[in-house]
């Protein structure tokens, strides 16, 4: 393990500063005005210090517009007080960076990461401690952590944070919590409805999931979201105080804590200890003119996160994959592979129950009876396809050395973790365990069920993916569809199971087949609820999508989209570009430009909605081949809950 890794593990990697790109700091103690500005200049941050009674305050704005009003910066203590009211200030400390970064994949080949950074230190003389609130701005965004250099016994108790988000007048903001859908409402009133229903072992009231996307009065948007979660619990976000405010809350529950568990393991956790010195997560909030802007400006979230926490990162291979489904044996597991072979996958994935007894508890090294994986991983490898295996939480938890070690001696690639819990900071501290051990033995990570990005691929890369939203094996609708580019997938990658073809869908297959495009996951589930024979069988033309789009992108742009009502997305890889079109329930007509092409000739084969049919799943895709030119428009017609796919390549 590298001492990189082992910072991380201990703590290291969310406890210390780590030492700024670009130009060296320079440490002031004037009383000049504390804020911060953007590379570019568009963005402000200002702090304002705390009095004896209240606690330091901040704000931001762009150019002439408001985006924050002065909302609150305190940590709290397990007394219920305030970490910041009475604090002296010590002085101030400038940064800047003016990097790039290159991600060894992602939905661009390089990012701006360039930043401007504000450190004020303070002192509280009562408590023993001396603390810092650093604020950092991006052209595209900025973010606020705490900093705890000294405190008594070189440990800090926690109880939660009094971080504010205090948004002007007119905004509106789509929240949502668990798998449930969103919810529209003023920033102080959120109360979205999970579903299903919360469990005992949730935090009660009225809160909401990260991230959280605001619609200002003038269309400018934002999402707000955390990031370089390390040892810290999860954020999530509660109403008030007053019509305008949003506040933070750290969860003390697992969240909805489904699966198998034991007496006393969704127990809360009214504290946390930090190990000082210390620094909690970043609070990112993505700043953007307009909701299409926003997809443009999404993962800004890793760009804040820590360094990867390891050096080669070749070996991680992104691509798409197929389930093999119950019943398991040897021979459908062996269709799939070949299946994956004709149809350009890069994986096949074992989902529940292919082990053991069969049921999640159970034994996670033993397959079923009947089951070679043994030879379906050995004859998936000799041709060039990678094996995912499902594994529970309890098995994880309880046998995970044994677990990795059989699974490299089989030849596995990877892992898919299902019913994970994250909230509490034991359930985090778990998850970065879990990942760092896959990373050890070079296999790659995709969690499923209550979770939230943050950020986190950057410092895990093999940590390819993750659900944490309301999934279209749910069979939602196409308003929801067209939600989650501009909420969930802003934060992180998100895993979706793509549904073609299924009579349970309330989309046309064209919507389906946009989802590829529209939606970033390094790893990409097709053909859920589906099996080989199928597409075997029938005349499936309009599958050569699936078979020659890749899963990450050397650019990525938003050619248009407003929140739940459509959305459009470009995507290049190498010469290629891939574009998804989706619409809510309501038929849409859109004119697409094709500028973002280069100059030249490019043949376009576009899968459009044929004429809408009672069911939106019956509605057939249609083919049409085009010579276009950089000059020329695109006239797409969508269904209702429709869509259209589109490849161009140079002619």
């Amino acid at each position: 393990m590298t001492l990189h890794r082992r910072a991380l593990l201990a703590g290291i990697g969310a406890g210390l500063p780590v030492a700024a790109l670009g130009a060296p700091a320079r440490r002031r103690t004037d009383r000049t005005q504390l804020s911060v500005t953007s590379p570019n200049g568009q963005l402000r941050v200002l702090l304002e210090p705390g009095t004896a009674v209240l606690p330091p305050r901040w704000s931001a704005s762009s150019g002439s517009r408001s985006i924050l009003d002065r909302g609150n910066l305190a940590l709290r203590l397990p007394d219920g007080s305030l970490l910041g009211p009475g604090a002296t200030r010590l002085g101030r400390t400038t940064r800047r960076s003016d990097a790039t970064w290159r991600p060894p994949f992602g939905q661009r080949s390089e990012e701006n990461a360039a930043w401007r950074e504000l450190e004020v230190r303070f002192r509280d003389a009562r408590r023993g401690m001396i603390f810092a609130i650093v604020l950092r701005v991006h052209d595209h965004g900025f973010a606020v952590r705490y900093r705890i250099d000294e405190a008594p016994g070189g440990k800090l108790a926690l109880s939660g944070e009094e971080t504010e988000f205090a948004l002007p007048d007119g905004a509106r903001v789509w929240s949502s919590r668990d798998e449930g859908d969103y919810g529209i409402s003023d920033p102080g009133r959120i109360n979205p409805l999970p579903d299903p229903p919360l469990t005992r072992s949730s935090d009660a009231g009225p809160m909401a999931d990260l991230p959280l996307t605001v619609l200002m009065a003038d269309g400018m948007a934002l999402s707000i979201a955390e990031s370089d979660r390390i040892d810290y619990p999860r954020l999530a976000f509660r109403p008030g105080p007053g019509r305008h405010k949003v506040s933070s809350h750290l969860m003390r529950f697992p969240g909805r804590a489904t699966g198998w568990s034991g007496p006393g393991e969704t127990q809360p956790e009214m504290s946390f200890d930090l190990r000082v010195p210390a620094m909690t997560p970043w609070r990112v909030v993505t700043v953007a003119r307009s909701p299409a802007e926003l997809l443009d400006r999404s993962g800004l979230p890793a760009l804040f996160a820590s360094p990867a926490a390891m050096a080669d990162t070749n070996w991680i291979r992104p691509g798409k994959a197929i389930r093999v489904r119950v019943p398991y044996t040897t021979e459908r597991a062996l269709a799939c592979v070949d299946f994956a072979r004709r149809h350009g996958l890069a994986y096949i994935l074992f989902d529940a129950h292919w082990y053991g007894d069969g049921t999640d508890p159970s034994d996670a090294s033993v397959p079923i009876a009947g089951l070679d994986m043994a030879r379906i991983v050995r004859a998936a490898n000799d041709l060039g396809i990678g094996t995912l295996l499902y594994v529970d939480r309890v098995p994880a938890m309880r046998q995970l050395p044994q677990l990795l070690t059989t699974y490299k001696a089989w030849g596995v690639a990877g892992i898919k973790f299902g019913f994970m819990w994250e909230g509490r900071q034991s359930d985090v501290r778990f998850i970065q365990h879990l990942i760092a051990a896959c990373a050890d033995a070079r296999l790659i990570v995709c969690l499923h069920d209550d979770l939230r990005p943050a950020g986190l691929e950057r410092t895990w890369p093999n940590y390819v993916s993750l659900e944490g939203v309301r999934g279209n094996e749910h069979f939602p609708t196409a308003r929801h569809n067209v939600t989650l580019p501009f909420t969930r997938c802003v934060a992180g990658p998100i895993d979706y199971t793509i549904c073609y073809g299924q009579d349970r869908n309330r989309t046309t297959n064209a919507h389906q087949l946009a989802m590829a495009a529209v939606y970033y996951s390094p790893l990409t589930l097709l053909y859920w609820y589906d099996e080989p024979g199928k597409f075997d069988a029938g005349s499936w033309p309009e599958l050569v999508w699936f078979d020659e789009i890749p899963t990450v992108w050397h650019e990525s742009r938003a050619l248009s989209g407003q929140i739940g009502e459509h959305v459009v997305v470009a995507r290049r890889n190498g010469n290629r570009w891939f574009v998804g079109a989706m619409t809510n329930e309501q038929p849409r007509r859109l004119d697409l430009p094709l500028d973002f092409l280069g100059s030249g000739s490019w043949s376009a084969t576009i899968f459009c909605d044929g004429e809408r049919a009672a069911e939106a799943w019956r509605t057939p895709v249609v083919r049409r081949d085009l010579t276009v030119a950089a000059t020329d428009h695109i006239d797409l017609a969508l269904a209702g809950s429709g869509g259209a796919a589109i490849m161009l390549r140079p002619a």
